[in-house]
C-alpha cells in the first residue's frame, strides 16, 4: 500500500473524497504512477498533480482509471460530479478575491453595485411571495415551494408530500430538477424524500438532509430499478423516482 500524502486542508471534502477513492483505486491496481501514464494516455505528472489534490482529474481520466483497474465507474462520476461543482466555485471565488479595483471609477461604482444587487434581490423576493409555483422546467437548483406556502428552506424543519404526476413526470412541489447531484440540504433533498416516500422506500424524515436513513431508501429504490447501489441521487435515479 503507498504512503500518501496528506491532502491540503484547504481542499473542498467533495474533492477529498473523490481523490481518496482514486488513491485506492490505484493501490488495489498495483500500477505505478508510470504504468497508469501508458494505459490511460495522461501523463505521469498529471496524475501525480490529480492524486495529490493539486488539481482536479477531468471526468474522461477517472473513466480510465476505473477502466484500468477493473472498477464499476458509476459511483466515481457522481462523486467528480460533486468534486468538479465544488472546484468550479472555490475558483470563482478566488478570482472573484484577485480582482483588482482600478481607479476611483472601480471605488464608485461598487456602491452603486450593491445598491443595484439590494433592489434586484428585493424584486426577487417580491415575485417569489406573489408568483405561483406552476412551472416543471429543470433549472437544476433548488426551488421554493410556493405551492406548499414555503418561501425558505429551514433546517430542522419537516415538510408535507404531495405527488402528482404532470407531463409524464411525478413531482412534490419543492424542486424541478432532474439531474442535480444531491449532497447538501435544501429543497431537492426534500424532493427526492418525497419521491422515494410515494414509492413505498422510507427515507425517515422529509426534512431536506440528505442523512443514512435517506441513503438507504435511495439504495434500495435503485437495486429494485436494477441500478448501481451507490446511495447517490444522480441523473439515473432522477429519472426512475420521476417516471
Amino acid at each position: 500500500m503507498s504512503r500518501w500524502k496528506a491532502l491540503p486542508d484547504s481542499l473542498d471534502d467533495r474533492v477529498q473524497q473523490l481523490v481518496v477513492q482514486l488513491r485506492r483505486l490505484k493501490d488495489r491496481s498495483g500500477l505505478s504512477l508510470s504504468s497508469m501514464a501508458s494505459k490511460t494516455g495522461y501523463s505521469r505528472s498529471s496524475w501525480e498533480r490529480y492524486l495529490n489534490g493539486k488539481a482536479l482529474a477531468p471526468r474522461q481520466a477517472v473513466e480510465e482509471l476505473a477502466r484500468v483497474g477493473g472498477a464499476e465507474p458509476t459511483r466515481l462520476l457522481v462523486l467528480h460530479e460533486l468534486a468538479q461543482e465544488a472546484w468550479q466555485r472555490d475558483d470563482a471565488m478566488a478570482e472573484a478575491a484577485a480582482a483588482p479595483t482600478r481607479g476611483v471609477g472601480a471605488r464608485r461604482a461598487a456602491p452603486i453595485g450593491v445598491l443595484t444587487a439590494v433592489l434586484l434581490g428585493a424584486l426577487v423576493v417580491g415575485l417569489l411571495v406573489v408568483t405561483p409555483w406552476t412551472g416543471h422546467r429543470d433549472s437544476g437548483k433548488d426551488t421554493a415551494a410556493t405551492a406548499h406556502g414555503v418561501y425558505a428552506y429551514k433546517p430542522g424543519r419537516t415538510y408535507p408530500c404531495a405527488v402528482e404526476r404532470k407531463n409524464g413526470q411525478r413531482y412534490a412541489g419543492y424542486s424541478t430538477t432532474r439531474t442535480a447531484v444531491l449532497s447538501q440540504p435544501g429543497w431537492d433533498v426534500v424532493e427526492a424524500q418525497c419521491l422515494l416516500r410515494y414509492w413505498g422506500f422510507d427515507p425517515g424524515g422529509v426534512d431536506g438532509v440528505y442523512g443514512e436513513l435517506t441513503r438507504r431508501a435511495v439504495k434500495r429504490l435503485q437495486e429494485k430499478a436494477g441500478l448501481a447501489t451507490d446511495g447517490l441521487v444522480g441523473p439515473q435515479t432522477w429519472k426512475v423516482l420521476r417516471r
